[in-house]
């Protein structure tokens, strides 16, 4: 059965109103409404009464809720969706509960905690028939798309290799309202860096290698045990079919900065934030020259702006387009069940002396929880 076309204005509820949601999520749907009028925002639930106040400043029209129940039991009959942007550890249950009221969901990363609850997650999204889409912001970075248009242009061929370095001189914050930590809490993050930060790598990895890892290898520390049960620092090697990736995410650098290289059969791509830089091999390299041309220009892309409120209106068009085309399921969805089952993975080989963990090739491993 075709899926019923979505409505010409989409509406949409938030739950959770922490940074993210309003410096990042709120502004762009405002914006949107202003703009392309296909999308609005009617109803906030956040179990923090300053958050909901904080809302209702910012949303005067908006109902307010005091938890995820009591939104979708008051407004899911006149709602086409839900935007969740709790912490992690509430994922997959509000998630569940938006299917079974008929929405559909689009969360913030990483999609779950577990490797069970994002299987159970994608499979009741596919029997519900309601599209469940994961924030995979990063992908929406005017750097990371010039990277894509040169991937896709063929000069420099098939990627061989990647790194992913992102650095970061603290945690995220939360709002001060609200344990401002949470992301060191493991019973609310579900771990530290490599969960909160992990996917981002993981699915760019994906795109550029072209499919999934079929084995992993990770080493962790926690700088500061006495006050924090999550890791701070993870190395990670990721086996492909088609070659190697390796990534390092730090909360205890000393600058903020992401640094990204793609090494091709004929060339290579190297971001430094706004930095793009790309060189194609000549013809003669092969003869061991190695001569390159090389092109370097600057792509805005606010690296600095964690709220990452620029990149939003691009996912949400892919989110509406999914709705729009009936995909429940979609390739982004499943890049992100792969990548909670990575990160589950590289704990696993973290906490057994960095031993090699296969994967099937799908992100599935042995002793998948």
């Amino acid at each position: 059965m075709p899926a019923p076309p979505p409505p010409t204005r989409l509406r949409g509820a938030l739950i959770g109103y922490g940074f993210i949601s309003a410096e990042g999520h709120l502004p762009a749907y405002l914006e949107r409404a202003r703009r392309a009028q296909d999308v609005d925002v009617v109803a906030v639930a956040d179990i923090c009464p300053p958050r909901l106040r904080a809302a209702q400043a910012a949303l005067p029209g908006a109902r307010l809720y005091a938890s995820a129940e009591a939104l979708l039991a008051a407004e899911a009959a006149s709602l086409d969706f839900v935007d969740i942007a709790t912490p992690p550890c509430d994922h997959a249950a509000i998630a569940h509960q938006a299917l079974d009221a008929g929405l559909h969901v689009l969360c913030e990363k990483p999609l779950t905690t577990t490797v069970a609850e994002a299987h159970a997650l994608l499979e009741h999204a596919r029997r519900a028939r309601r599209v469940l889409f994961p924030c995979h912001n990063y992908k929406h970075a005017p750097v990371v798309k010039a990277i894509r248009e040169v991937l896709t242009s063929g000069q420099i061929g098939r990627v061989r290799s990647v790194s992913l370095s992102t650095f970061r001189t603290t945690h995220a914050k939360g709002v001060p309202e609200w344990k401002t930590d949470w992301r060191r809490e493991r019973r609310y993050s579900g771990g530290g860096i490599a969960m909160d930060h992990g996917s981002h790598s993981f699915y760019l990895a994906f795109e550029w290698m072209g499919g999934y890892p079929t084995a992993v290898t990770a080493k962790l520390a926690n700088l500061s045990p006495a006050r924090w049960d999550t890791e701070d620092n993870i190395s990670l090697v990721l086996t492909f079919p088609t070659g190697l990736a390796q990534a390092h995410l730090s909360w205890t650098a000393g600058v903020r900065k992401v640094l990204y290289t793609l090494q091709a059969e004929r060339g290579a791509i190297t971001v430094d934030d706004d930095d793009l830089q790309v060189a194609v091999l000549e013809d003669d390299s092969a003869l061991g020259a190695g001569r390159s041309t090389m092109e370097r220009r600057r792509v805005s892309s606010a690296w600095m702006d964690a709220s990452h409120v620029s990149w939003f209106n691009s996912l949400f068009e892919q989110f509406r387009a999914a709705i729009a085309a009936g995909t429940w399921v979609g390739q982004e969805t499943q890049d992100a069940a792969v990548c909670v089952q990575l990160i589950d993975a590289a704990y696993r080989s973290a906490a057994s002396g960095c031993r090699e963990l296969p994967l099937s090739g799908d992100g599935r491993g042995e002793g998948v929880r």
